[in-house]
């Protein structure tokens, strides 16, 4: 990924495992696209109640 340092500098940027899945999840939030949006047509999203503290990614 190609960013712009503090003193506007271009600088490649490589993200990888987790965090590289966190940076995509908020570019897509800039550009108005929700997980939901890249989900296949016959998944649906899991409740929040039955995610959470499940101790899986």
């Amino acid at each position: 990924m190609q960013t712009n340092d503090f003193a506007g500098d271009l600088r490649q940027v490589e993200y990888r495992h987790g965090l590289a899945r966190l940076v995509h999840h908020e570019i897509d939030h800039v550009d108005g696209i929700l997980y939901t949006a890249r989900m296949k047509p016959a998944v649906h999203p899991i409740p929040v109640e039955q995610y959470r503290q499940t101790g899986r990614a």
